[in-house]
């Protein structure tokens, strides 16, 4: 009876086991996104060149490019994989003549003595028709729209179209026709398309600034006069635009002029020059912006 007694009385609670909890989980930092954004300058464009084989024999490889103009070009073909050296050799091959169409008869309504197709043409055969979308690294082209003059920035569509537009200065060249709007020059909004590598994502932007000082160039021809219109109207945009990047590469090529094809070895090695000068700079502020986490995994592109 005991027993059974005891049976009856309190149970004691049941004992519940510790459950281990793991730590929060902290998404490391993603790597730096280098943006290099090559500004416009005619011929000057091949500096552009000299300045990525630079980049690249420092082990310094963008993740996102821009270009206006002149850099388009050099960004469209620098988006699709090649390297420096196989830049470099492409353009010691390129024959002004592919890229020049003369519309005739002169002083259409269009303004402009070249139509572009040439290039638009040359820069889609290069790139094997590539979509802009469609390229290695992440590729934006400025151009101006002529009606309203404000900035667009090509990020889908057609690449040569895309550069034709974007290197299109007024009364050079025709403006470019895309779903009903008219382009004209990305020089006369964003000479060095700074702003727009950000707008892509980049967090350390490293600008090359190929414009002349207008004052030190020499103006032989019509096309001269224009080109050094252009470069005048964009001055006071360049110098705000060029202050929001990090590093600034100015190739140093003070007497040649924007249809100096001939020059183009100069140029390269200019622009292989400019970024030697600034690498001890540029590696310095690179590296203190890779000591700061950017962003979690998984943010925006």
């Amino acid at each position: 009876m005991l027993l059974a007694a005891c049976s009856f009385g309190p149970k004691p609670a049941p004992v519940t086991p510790p459950v281990a909890t793991a730590p929060p989980v902290t998404a490391p930092p993603r790597p730096l996104r280098i943006g290099l954004a090559l500004g416009g300058g005619a011929a000057r464009g091949f500096a552009h060149i000299g300045v990525i084989k630079a980049l690249e024999a420092q082990g310094i490889h963008p993740e996102i490019v821009t270009g206006t103009s002149a850099g388009s070009v050099v960004a469209a073909l620098y988006a699709t994989g090649l390297n420096g050296f196989e830049l470099n050799k492409l353009a010691l091959t390129m024959d002004e003549a592919s890229i020049a169409d003369w519309a005739l008869p002169f002083g259409t309504r269009f303004g402009g003595w070249l139509k572009g197709e040439a290039l638009q043409n040359y820069v889609n055969r290069l790139v094997k028709n590539r979509p802009i979308e469609a390229m290695k690294l992440p590729l934006g082209i400025v151009a101006t729209d002529l009606k309203t003059g404000e900035r667009i920035l090509f990020r889908r569509g057609n690449t040569g179209q895309a550069v034709r537009a974007s290197s299109s200065v007024p009364g050079v060249f025709q403006p470019v026709s895309i779903a009903g709007h008219d382009y004209v020059d990305g020089g006369l909004v964003e000479p060095v398309p700074v702003d727009a590598a950000r707008e892509m994502g980049a967090d350390f932007v490293i600008a090359v600034n190929i414009s002349a000082d207008p004052s030190s160039q020499k103006n032989n021809g019509q096309s001269g006069v224009l080109l050094q219109t252009t470069a005048i109207m964009g001055q006071s945009i360049n110098k705000m635009s060029l202050a929001r990047a990090d590093v600034v590469i100015r190739p140093d090529l003070p007497d040649m002029g924007g249809s100096d094809f001939a020059s183009r070895n100069r140029a390269i090695l200019a622009g292989e020059q400019a970024t030697a000068a600034v690498l001890a700079t540029l590696r310095e502020k690179l590296a203190l912006a890779r000591s700061r986490p950017v962003a979690t995994v998984g943010a925006a592109p």
